[in-house]
Formats: structure tokens, sequence, C-alpha cells
């Protein structure tokens, strides 16, 4: 680790919310004691509950197609239809058949440890925040529907999710380049991830220089671009090699690859939707509604990031000029050796409080949950394992807070989902949103000293 890094990541440390030493003892252990039963729960799911066929062999498919030589997206389709990832799903798919040999049990078996390396990572980010009390922590392991996303429909939701959180544990020590490397490396797998974009750009400009951001950013492209490709003979690597990630695709079959892994403008069957299916599929299915949700979209999080997250820095708009001085700017165009600087050395302009980060991480991914028109029954990954912090950012009573979150539960439990479910679960969201916005803002930065408080 590097110097100007190595002081970063002390001050960070030095950030942990102060904890009496036999307290923070207890919470390690509680959350070490979750780990092995979870970890025993899993394994009793695996020789149990039977699997449940829905996209694995699809995704086997799919991946075999792409093995074999198929390097037109539109001709990689299984028995659920046609490929619509990015090309990073498919890699980790390809070393996951690999590995398994496309059969189930051992998959289940690698996604059981996928499970609980994803819940030690959460574990360890609520410790460091120190926002929930330490019963509390386990909520993370209560949910019927996650523990059947993991290991019994093997989704690569969880793959996406696990690099997300992982991400995040990154930022927490400020350890920018790394925590965008794995970032998009999460993007790769699946687009959902992008959600987290827009907090992570705000706060990216809060803890960093231009020249750092601009670093980080060609960091986080550069996984997009570059790919390690293996190919296999008679179960043996013969090689490997450098290549662009979606370069096969992009030189054969531009279009078919854009247009299937990029496709943002996707409308999802209203019979699976978890949190819009009180709404006429008429009017779910029209670009009209799909306008309204994503102009909402945009408003909420730039009111959020306004009133809530920039609130410190005199609101976003006074924080975007200030970091796009044309002194900032000139001197990252003039001096383009502080940009290299920033690919080698330390980038950190300002070190910024771990609550602070997976605050706003987390309510802008949960904003896009509010503001998306389908929410299938995967999709409860993107954001379970941030309700319970999201609660307990509120300033509800902890029986309501218990209350919304076994809501939350049970209207994902509920299938297939009907008007009732949707209507309380698009509520009960609401509820926490509402509760998120009347939350005191928490100070963003370590350093906090009276004369900057007062600036408030």
């Amino acid at each position: 680790m590097k110097e100007g890094e190595t002081m970063a990541v002390k001050t960070a440390a030095a950030a942990d919310p102060p904890i009496p030493h036999g307290y923070k003892i207890s919470k390690v252990a509680f959350a070490s004691i979750l780990l092995v039963l979870d970890a025993l729960l899993i394994s009793l799911i695996i020789a149990y509950v039977p699997y449940t066929k829905i996209d694995w062999d699809a995704y086997m498919s799919q991946v075999s197609g792409f093995f074999q030589g198929e390097r037109d997206y539109s001709n990689l389709k299984g028995d659920t239809g046609p490929l619509v990832y990015p090309a990073g799903f498919l890699y980790v798919y390809l070393a996951i058949q690999f590995v398994t040999g496309g059969e189930v049990y051992p998959a289940q078996i690698l996604f059981g440890i996928l499970y609980i390396i994803n819940l030690g990572i959460i574990l360890f980010i609520y410790i460091k925040t120190n926002v929930l009390p330490w019963w509390a922590l386990c909520l993370l392991s209560l949910s019927k529907r996650v523990h059947s996303i993991f290991v019994l429909r093997l989704f690569n939701d969880c793959f996406a999710m696990t690099l997300l959180h992982a991400a995040l544990a990154s930022l927490l020590y400020q350890r920018w380049h790394l925590a965008l490397i794995i970032f998009s490396g999460a993007v790769s797998i699946k687009m959902n991830v992008l959600l987290y974009a827009p907090p992570l750009l705000v706060l990216m400009l809060k803890g960093m220089n231009l020249g750092g951001v601009l670093s980080s950013l060609s960091a986080a492209a550069l996984v997009q671009t570059v790919h390690i490709c293996v190919e296999l003979e008679h179960l043996h690597f013969i090689y490997l090699k450098k290549i662009l990630l979606g370069l096969p695709f992009l030189l054969s079959h531009p279009i078919g690859y854009i247009s299937r892994a990029f496709n943002l403008g996707r409308v999802f069957i209203h019979f699976w939707s978890v949190n819009f299916k009180f709404v006429p599929e008429e009017i779910f299915v029209s670009k009209g509604f799909a306008t309204i949700l994503l102009t909402a979209h945009l408003v909420l999080l730039t009111v959020f990031a306004h009133y809530k997250w920039c609130k410190h820095e005199g609101g976003l708009l006074h924080f975007l000029r200030s970091r796009f001085s044309y002194e900032n700017l000139s001197s990252v165009i003039s001096r383009p050796s502080s940009f290299c600087h920033s690919l080698i050395h330390d980038s950190t302009f300002k070190i910024l409080s771990k609550e602070h980060i997976v605050t706003v991480m987390f309510v802008g991914n949960f904003i896009g949950i509010v503001c998306a028109r389908s929410l299938h029954y995967q999709f409860y990954s993107w954001y379970f394992y941030s309700l319970p912090f999201l609660l307990w950012k509120t300033p509800f009573p902890t029986l309501l807070r218990l209350i919304l979150f076994g809501g939350v539960e049970v209207c994902w439990n509920i299938y297939p989902s009907n008007f009732l479910s949707s209507l309380l679960l698009f509520c009960i969201h609401l509820t926490i949103l509402w509760g998120l916005w009347i939350a005191p803002c928490e100070y963003p930065y370590v350093d906090s000293k009276p004369h900057q408080r007062k600036e408030e």
C-alpha cells in the first residue's frame, strides 16, 4: 500500500464511531455466531429443500453457445429467452460451468459459499458504521426469499450484489480506485448496480480531487474493456490473454450486443411485477408511466442530493460550483501530471465518515427501487441488505421499524403478487423514504471541528 493511501486508510479507521471496547467485541462475536448459524441453515436448505428450476438451464445454454464460438448476442438464447446481460455475466457463468460441470448441486454449494461471503461483507459494513444495535444484526439472516434467491434459484444478481457490497466495503476506507474497479465488475454482471452510480459520483466528488475522480472513472472503464479470456480443452487451460470484454461481440455483431446487453427500455411482464401489480396493465406497459417514474427518480435524487447529501456543503448547486470552479478545472487541465499522479498515489481530498458513505449509497439505491417500474422476485436482493440500515436511519420507534421490515418480507414472499401485496409494498417503501427524508443529516466528514459545524 502506498504512503498516501496508508494515511487515508489510517484516518478512515480512526473515524469509526466511538464504541465501548467490550461492546464492540460482543457485536463482532454476535456477527460471527450469525455467520456460523446461517452457514448451517444454508447447508440444511441445500440438503432438504428442492431446487427451483428457473434460469439455471438458460444460463448454461447461453454460456455454452458463447463457449462454442457464437458471438451474435441475438443468437445466445435459453429456454427462458435471449441473453440480456452484459458480457461479464458470460465470463462469470463460464467459470461456474467449468467448476460445477453445469450441475445444479455443486452450483448450490458454490452459491451457498457466496451467500456466506456476502453476509460477512455486509456484517463488516454494519459493524463499522455502528448504526444498528447488536441484536438487530440478526435481521440480515431472516429473509426466506433471499436464501432462496441464492441457493435455490442461482441468479446472477447474487454475484452482482456481492461485488457491489465488496466495493462499498472498500469505500469505507477511502480505497476509491479499488472500489470503482470492483463496482465496474458488478455492473458487467448485471446493470441494476448502476442505481448506485449517482450517489457514488456524489461521494467521489466530495472525497476526491478532480484528478482522482477522473483516474477512478478511468479504472472503472478499464474493467469494462480489459478481461482475461480463458480457453479450455479437455478440462485444461490452454492460454490466458487480455482482450476487450465485449470485443468478440462488438466486432462481429455490435448492434445485437448493444441492443441486448444494454437495453434500458425493456418492458417487463406485468404478471411478474411485485411492486406495481396494483397498476392496470395498460398503464403499466405505457411509455407515459415509464416517463413518470423516471422523472420521479431524477427529482428524488436531486432533492436528496441538495437537501441531505450536500447539506453541509451549502446544497448541491453550491457544492458543484465549488468542485468545478475555474481554478480546480484549470489545475487539472494545465497540470496533466496531477492526473497521472492520481493514478499512482492517493487522491483523497477529504475523509468521509463511514456512516455517511453507506447512507448515501443505500438511500440512492433505495430511491431507484421505489421508482422501478417492475421488481421481480430476485430483485429483492438489490436492497434487502440495506433495509435494516435504512430503517435505523429513520426517526421511527423500534417497533415500527420491525413492523416495516416484516411487512416488506411478507410482501416479497406472496406468490404470485396481487393488488393488495404490491400496494402494501409500495406504501411501505414510501413510508421508509419519508422517514429517511425527515431524519437528521449526519456530519459527512471525519474532521468535525466546531468552526466547520457552524457552517451548517
